[in-house]
């Protein structure tokens, strides 16, 4: 469990600001855990409002996508241990050559996967629990998550240590605190004190109990895939979810150029259901890609097609969406390397090529290797989160709280993190121009040489003209150090106690939650532990 937040000296200090009139405002926002006056930016799903960023030119997109064909045609993509899966890419029209074993190397003619992928939508809803909270994913939508799959967690009271079941669900009630993320996400850490094959029925009961957003499910094997579709029959009704989405699984291929049965037998599982799938290569240049970024890009969209592709030969129009998950790395240690600046460039180009394809995408989010919540960590967070905003990307995972490479989960970065998402709310909404938003009459009341504060255009717009930070200490240094010198991390530290302190979960049907419990029970019941 997490320790009751301290009371320290700092912490005594950051509440007992000067009352200065001009302040106040600003001081009651810092330590609110709302935005305040931007309110009026929350949203269940943003609306981009400013174009995306095409980097490459028509003939350099051709080249890649050519390159990505020729792959699939005279390299080909290694299936392993699953038949069924085998026999659709055949039925389809690829060659299959037996290898060994339950190994097939699978080959696509250009234009082949193309072909196939036209039945898959362009844009779908994914239903959360609470109707509001629906997101859309694909078109000019965006929706944030939480980070992803890391078995560490770290704060700045326990450090780094494997992440717990009180974790997960501690990390669901920030994100589903936050007006600024959309998504439950899926595995926020790894509960490593519940066993490997039950604990995916705690996680997915989490996401349903503790927030009402929607949410990924377990891919670890076919059938962890399958009870998390059924709990959603529970939650939602079975005839509702045999009509729409209501749950998405997260699959990475196996880079370079391999899908293995686990994969495939999970992809096919939720597109027999009509539910999501994200299919997405994890490439770290120099190692399982080639480390020039046009080469990445080739490999990454020739195996997010290939993949993609599955769920359509399964159940045409089943909802998929593209993958890019590019990364450097240091070539003196061989250490993966987050948040630099070609794999952010390598996420543009994804962008464009997703929407060649009429695909939506997935790629990049705040990523850092930093060891803590520091400048490091932010730094490397927004030039990757910068790549997925303008490059189009429509799904980030990763948008709060990664840090150690992945490895850790941040408790004070994802505080910081979601900060910066909702500066990212601001930023999309782009720049209206009117009559009103031009200002004339501001400048005309009082004329030259006189404030604005008190014209009629400032009192009309002051609570929504700028994005104010619920989080940032935007006051003089000297009322900063008069109010005890409290760095971001620190003030995220007690942010996320104070968010935790005050969570209600939002309601949920007595009767549903039962049978809930009652099916994680038997599930439970009917198998030993297994820990690995």
């Amino acid at each position: 469990m997490l320790p009751d937040a301290p009371t320290t000296a700092a912490t005594i200090a950051l509440d007992a600001r000067p009352a200065r009139r001009a302040r106040k405002g600003r001081a009651q926002s810092t330590r609110s855990a709302e935005p305040g006056q931007n309110l009026h930016l929350r949203t269940p799903y943003i609306t981009r409002r400013i174009p995306t960023y095409d980097l490459l030119q028509e003939e350099a997109l051709a080249r890649i996508e050519a390159t990505a064909e020729r792959i699939l045609a005279e390299i080909g993509i290694e299936l392993r241990d699953d038949p069924e899966a085998m026999a659709l890419y055949r039925r389809a029209g690829a060659k299959v050559t037996h290898l060994t074993g339950a190994t097939w190397r699978i080959r696509f003619e250009p234009g082949m996967l193309r072909e196939i992928l036209k039945s898959a939508p362009a844009c779908f809803t994914q239903h959360a629990r609470n109707p509001a909270n629906s997101v859309q994913i694909g078109g000019d939508a965006m929706v944030f998550a939480p980070a992803y799959g890391s078995p560490f967690v770290m704060d700045l009271d326990q450090g780094r240590r494997y992440g717990t079941i009180s974790d997960f669900e501690n990390l669901i009630k920030l994100a589903q605190s936050s007006p600024w993320l959309h998504h439950s996400g899926g595995t926020i850490c790894e509960p490593t004190d519940v066993p490997v094959n039950k604990r995916h029925l705690d996680m997915v009961h989490a996401h349903m109990r503790y927030s009402d957003r929607a949410f990924l499910g377990s891919v670890t094997a076919p059938e962890r895939a399958a009870d998390s579709i059924e709990m959603c029959r529970i939650l939602f009704g079975a005839e509702f979810v045999d009509r729409n989405c209501v749950i998405m699984g997260n699959f990475n291929t196996t880079s370079p150029l391999v899908l293995d049965g686990v994969t495939t037998a999970g992809i096919r599982t939720y597109a027999a259901a009509g539910q999501g799938s994200i299919h997405l290569p994890f490439l770290l240049g120099g190692a399982v890609s080639p480390l020039t970024m046009a080469g990445a890009v080739a490999q990454c969209l020739a195996e997010s097609m290939a993949s993609c592709a599955l769920a359509q030969l399964v159940r045409p129009g089943a909802p998929v969406v593209l993958g890019a998950f590019l990364s450097s790395m240091s070539l003196r240690s061989g250490s993966p390397t987050f948040g630099t600046p070609e794999p952010a460039l390598g996420s543009l180009v994804m962008g464009q090529l997703a929407r060649r394809l009429d695909l939506p995408l997935r790629c990049a989010g705040n990523f850092s290797t930093s060891k803590a919540p520091d400048g490091q960590a932010m730094q490397q967070a927004m030039m990757s989160m910068m790549s997925a905003v303008q490059g189009g990307a429509n799904y980030i995972l990763h948008a709060a709280g990664f840090v150690d490479g992945l490895l850790s989960m941040s408790y004070e970065k994802m505080i910081m993190d979601m900060d910066m998402c909702g500066a990212l709310h601001a930023y999309l909404a782009g720049i209206e121009v009117s009559e009103d938003t031009l200002a004339f009459d501001a400048l005309a009341q009082f004329g030259p040489g006189e404030h604005l504060f008190g014209t009629d255009h400032t009192l009309r717009h002051y609570e929504t003209a700028y994005w104010d930070s619920g989080f940032n200490d935007d006051r003089t240094y000297e009322t900063w150090e008069e109010s005890g010198s409290v760095d971001a991390a620190r003030r995220a530290n007690q942010r996320w106690k104070d968010v935790l302190a005050r969570y209600q979960p939002p309601p949920m049907d007595p009767g549903v939650d039962a049978a809930l419990k009652d099916y994680v029970a038997r599930k439970k019941a009917a198998a030993p532990d297994a820990w690995y």
